[in-house]
């Protein structure tokens, strides 16, 4: 419900902020405009930009062939998210890799790493070319973190001595003095201009623990959305904040576009604003309409960093070129709820309410309250539409580089099926008139309404999965039925008809 209104909201702004445009366009800046650069230093500050040249050319050549090795595997996939109760195929293709039992969840999505090469766990890929792929991704990641740390500690040393100087690297201007050297401080300096407290959360807030790489070649899209407000052309990704963040956390992006191709060389028109040929990234200040964007263009294997909470006071856009490009975008998670460690400690906490018989092996409930009740039935809610309809509706893509994913899997579905359990004896204990009316009522009541939100989930994924968008899908990526899906749809019954209990439940109630 709060994302929905959430959704509402942003709508609303965006609807809004359009009507008062009308039929006009907000200005904004790209380096070969004069006030670009104090554009930049005054607005978009907690932006840091860093030309190819400051990367070392092994890790570049490293993490380029990585990603040319992925494509080459398949591994890429267009995702089909929801949007305001509608599947659509997301432009750009993706894949994530990060830490084991990590996921990363936007646009109703769900995404789950395929592990990079971690120490303790035993990663079994498809191929050596793909460990080495996710190797090297490790090792851009480990990189990005320290410049981010750098970063923030340069930020922070800025702002104590209130300096003047630029936090910006204006290309075509050709400003002498870079971020990197202005910006960073040497290890002397950070300890002692950051407290300890202070370099514990920056390193916490730039320990990226996911990467979602993103690949489109934009001459092969049918169609691509217009910038709406700015006017700055193609976008490859529209207008947004980055979903399911640390709040504050630093996003890291290496981009590497294929630079050379025809269609780039051969446009040299004389330009008013950003060159369509070549890739940017548009910033704003989120629902402003006062303040200029800007467009920068990215060169291959530039990156910048998104700081502090700049993802939250600005949206950012991803504007085409026209060659094809890849970026690593690296971002620390919110995990809270989203690793197997948090859900398989749900899973065993919701099991703290089954008992079994020493003698018959009989199951049963330790408790009716309504408190125990609902949490059960939320969390069986959780681990069947969060994690195993989320996983299962992407198909077997997971499988192109590796299939950790399938003892997990397992586990959550065994877990599952206890809850399924666990919910037919909720059933029968109601039935059965022990407790007195109140009690009863309550218990009924709390428990018919988990179960009305699983019917609607249910019939909602069900008809995910057999849309047209998911019918056009390729074989290995069409959503997987499983046992959990329906009774109609699967050969192993489930304990219980929902919609027949849903109604039981409303006559007793009655």
């Amino acid at each position: 419900m709060k994302r929905r209104a959430g959704e509402r909201e942003k709508e609303l702004k965006k609807k809004k902020l359009l009507e008062e445009l009308g039929e006009s366009r907000l200005p904004y800046m790209t380096p070969a405009n004069a006030d670009f650069h104090q554009l930049w230093k005054t607005k978009y500050s907690k932006l840091v930009f860093r030309k190819s040249d400051t990367v070392p050319e092994e890790l570049h050549q490293m993490v380029q062939e990585s990603f040319l090795t992925l494509r080459k595997h398949d591994c890429f996939f267009q995702d089909l998210v929801r949007i305001k109760g509608k599947d659509f195929f997301t432009p750009v293709s993706r894949i994530l890799i990060g830490n084991p039992g990590c996921t990363y969840k936007y646009l109703n999505t769900r995404l789950f790493t395929v592990p990079w090469p971690t120490e303790g766990y035993e990663i079994k890929y498809c191929s050596p070319q793909i460990h080495d792929a996710c190797k090297a991704l490790i090792k851009l990641n480990d990189y990005l973190h320290i410049e981010a740390v750098k970063a923030l500690q340069g930020q922070n040393l800025l702002e104590s001595k209130e300096t003047e100087d630029t936090p910006v690297i204006d290309r075509e201007q050709n400003f002498a003095t870079s971020l990197r050297e202005k910006g960073s401080v040497s290890q002397d300096q950070s300890s002692f201009c950051v407290p300890e407290d202070d370099f514990t959360s920056l390193n916490s807030r730039t320990s990226y623990n996911v990467t979602l790489l993103n690949y489109m070649d934009p001459l092969q899209m049918l169609y691509l959305k217009q910038e709406p407000y700015f006017g700055m052309g193609n976008m490859a990704v529209s207008w947004h904040h980055d979903e399911n963040l640390v709040e504050r956390s630093t996003v890291a992006v290496y981009s590497y576009s294929c630079e050379g191709s025809p269609a780039e060389e051969t446009y040299d028109q004389k330009l008013q604003g950003r060159d369509p040929a070549v890739w940017h990234v548009g910033l704003k200040v989120a629902w402003d309409i006062e303040t200029p964007g800007l467009a920068i263009p990215l060169r291959q294997g530039d990156f910048y960093l998104m700081l502090d909470d700049l993802n939250m006071t600005h949206q950012h856009c991803v504007l085409a070129g026209f060659s094809p490009r890849f970026s690593s975008t690296h971002r620390v998670a919110d995990c809270s709820r989203g690793t197997l460690e948090y859900i398989f400690g749900q899973c065993e906490l919701a099991l703290q309410n089954l008992q079994t018989d020493s003698n018959s092996g009989a199951l049963s409930l330790k408790s009716l309250e309504t408190a125990v009740v609902k949490q059960v039935e939320e969390i069986h809610n959780e681990v069947e539409f969060e994690w195993l309809r989320q996983f299962w509706f992407q198909g077997k893509r997971y499988l192109k580089c590796t299939d950790w994913w399938l003892k997990p899997m397992a586990k959550l579905e065994e877990y599952w099926r206890k809850m399924e359990t666990m919910s037919s004896l909720v059933l029968h204990e109601v039935r059965k008139k022990e407790q007195t009316e109140e009690q009863r009522n309550e218990t009924i009541h709390c428990f018919l309404l988990v179960l009305t939100e699983r019917q609607r989930l249910r019939k909602e994924w069900t008809a995910r999965c057999q849309s047209e968008a998911a019918e056009s899908l390729p074989e290995d990526q069409k959503p997987e039925c499983h046992p959990f899906w329906t009774n109609d749809e699967c050969n192993m019954p489930l304990p219980y008809d929902l919609e027949e209990v849903i109604a039981h439940l409303q006559n007793l109630v009655q």
